[in-house]
């Protein structure tokens, strides 16, 4: 065999192998794809299945008397509204004169019913003295039994329906006074201690009036810095400190923030603990290193031809850079934004430590009000022992993962619709 021959051999058999570890890394790197698309499928099963429930209620149609003596106030409020209600359930089960039987029968219907009737009263006060059918909530543990997160088939000392309560609901079944409903309930009410009553709008308002605050402070903050660093700034140790700090402070653990906040703006400033107002001055810091590290990104991604040919036509540094930098970059820096406002909306850790944790039922109408929000929601209720609030967690996951996904999907859209290729 000539040198030639041995050599194109030796070739030859390295380029198989470089084909077949070509071919290895591909499976490999499929296979990864396949695996982790698995896992985010489970996960997403996982959570849906857990939390579809939720988006429906079930309801009991009671018959409510209205009668005249129970209204000798003039104040509504004042009348016995948990009375007319337990009445009304004493008038639909008669057979039930034992005490305790009595407790398990008023404990169908949820303590909102009274507050239905009120509202319902005073809205029209002609309903005095008339015999109206009333749609009420159900209690939680009803809710569960109808959705089938109860086994009827256990003994009653082992779940929290016992059996007199599921021959009353079978009853209510077959007369056509209970039925599910779409849950408005949980879109349109703040927290509350009973799972069937509470609702995420109270956090989603607190989210919304945070993230406000947060993009109104730390886009034309990050983009002047951005600008600054890249375009004006000289280059020299003091720059380059700045550099690394802001560089380090996109990695910093996001409860630092929270500890940083409630030393500065609460301990210091003595702004109100668990507000919008807070929580949004503290995601500012947070988000900002990564609003600035993707400006100057844009910013560098300009090619130099165009600064040379304003400043060739006679345009100054600063109208170059706004004129004709800033609207090229910009796509690029609203992406940064909106991804840095999609990492805070999901931020528990730097709120928990000012006090968003607290309990709010109130929906918040202002900055300064008491408020919470959506993450901190979710961990709140992740941590109540009620079968009822586990598939209310799983919803409230799933419409903050909604939310994620359409801010992910907007900074997608805008860096396709507005990039440029050069």
């Amino acid at each position: 065999m000539t040198q030639i021959q041995k050599t194109t051999l030796e070739s030859s058999e390295h380029l198989k192998r470089r084909y077949k570890a070509e071919k290895r890394f591909q499976f490999l790197g499929i296979s990864a794809i396949f695996v982790a698309l698995t896992f985010l499928c489970f996960l997403f099963g996982s959570i849906i299945s857990k939390g579809y429930t939720a988006f429906q209620q079930t309801f009991i149609q009671i018959d409510v008397e209205f009668s005249e003596d129970q209204f000798t106030d003039e104040n509504i409020a004042a009348a016995n509204f948990p009375g007319l209600v337990k009445s009304s359930l004493r008038t639909m089960f008669p057979e039930v004169k034992n005490r305790q039987d009595k407790k398990r029968l008023y404990k169908l219907v949820s303590p909102s019913a009274a507050f239905t009737l009120q509202d319902m009263v005073q809205e029209n006060p002609k309903l005095i003295g008339t015999k109206q059918s009333v749609w009420v909530l159900a209690d939680d543990d009803v809710d569960m039994l109808i959705k089938g997160h109860y086994d009827r088939n256990v003994h009653q000392e082992d779940r929290r329906i016992k059996d007199n309560q599921l021959t009353w609901i079978d009853k209510l079944e077959q007369d056509g006074k209970l039925r599910k409903k779409f849950n408005t309930t949980f879109f349109t009410a703040g927290d509350s201690r009973e799972p069937e009553q509470a609702g995420i709008w109270g956090a989603t308002r607190g989210s919304f009036f945070t993230l406000l605050i947060t993009l109104t402070l730390s886009f034309p903050i990050g983009v002047a810095a951005a600008i600054y660093l890249e375009e004006f700034a000289p280059s020299n140790t003091w720059t380059d400190i700045i550099e690394i700090n802001i560089n380090n402070l996109a990695a910093v653990p996001s409860i630092i923030f929270g500890l940083l906040g409630l030393a500065i703006f609460i301990n210091f400033w003595g702004m109100p603990r668990s507000t919008s107002l807070v929580g949004g001055l503290v995601l500012t810091l947070m988000t900002l290193p990564t609003i600035i590290i993707a400006g100057r990104a844009s910013l560098k991604s300009v090619p130099p031809s165009i600064r040379e040919a304003a400043l060739g036509i006679g345009a100054s540094r600063i109208q170059t850079v706004f004129h004709h930098v800033l609207p090229l970059a910009l796509p690029g820096m609203l992406t940064g934004t909106i991804i840095g406002m999609a990492q805070a909306l999901g931020e528990t850790a730097p709120l928990l430590m000012i006090g968003m944790i607290a309990f709010i039922v109130d929906v918040p109408g202002g900055f300064t009000d008491p408020s919470t929000v959506l993450p901190v929601q979710i961990y709140l209720w992740a941590d109540s022992p009620e079968r009822a609030f586990t598939e209310k967690t799983s919803a409230a996951i799933m419409m903050l993962l909604a939310f994620l996904i359409f801010m992910n999907a907007a900074a997608v859209y805008l860096r396709k619709k507005f990039e440029i290729k050069w």
